[in-house]
């Protein structure tokens, strides 16, 4: 009887810490973050925790799924100079590859050319201050109770142009309908809106 007291002891140490486990790592989900420039940060280090701070990317998108909460999709290489980069989804805290993808460049210019990576000049914490500012935006000038994020992501050009490159972002009403469409400047200006 002496030994059972101890053995059950360290049992309910062990349930108590998986729990506070579990918890912890729920907290940190990308699925869940809100759509916000600090929910955004969290996905941008997710990011960065699967494919480097130095990866490159050609798109990036933050989908937002009632069931299922965010989905992050992105076209990403750590060696753009290979030109083969891979199409990835991160759905409920899964990474999955969904493709692998062989670019061409045109003769004389690096693969580098035609992709951003993420940092001061491309941030999704900006993206997700956007989103902010877009749900508030509708909810003053369309008096919409609760606008939630359909689609966000970073529109970037083909031919490489930075200058021309915008951050979208796709909005409705909670229970669907309408989509509102924002289109922003690298540096957080409206481009233009369009519902």
């Amino acid at each position: 009887m002496k030994h059972k007291a101890p053995k059950l002891k360290t049992l309910s140490i062990v349930v108590v810490l998986l729990l506070v486990l579990q918890i912890t790592s729920c907290s940190s989900s990308t699925n869940n973050q809100p759509s916000t420039a600090e929910g955004f940060q969290n996905i941008e280090n997710a990011l960065k925790d699967q494919f480097g701070k130095d990866a490159y990317y050609t798109d990036i998108t933050v989908t937002y799924n009632k069931s299922i909460g965010n989905i992050v999709g992105v076209t990403v290489t750590q060696n753009p100079e290979s030109l083969k980069m891979g199409q990835w989804n991160l759905t409920q805290d899964t990474w999955q590859q969904n493709s692998d993808i062989t670019i061409e460049v045109p003769a004389g210019t690096k693969a580098s050319d035609y992709m951003f990576q993420l940092g001061e000049t491309i941030s999704l914490s900006k993206l997700g201050a956007l989103v902010e500012q877009s749900v508030q935006k509708l909810k003053e000038e369309n008096n919409l109770e609760n606008p939630t994020l359909s689609v966000a992501g970073l529109n970037f050009p083909d031919n490489g142009d930075i200058s021309k490159a915008k951050y979208v972002i796709n909005l409705q009403p909670e229970n669907g309908g309408t989509t509102f469409s924002f289109y922003y400047s690298l540096s957080g200006d409206l481009i233009k809106s369009d519902y």
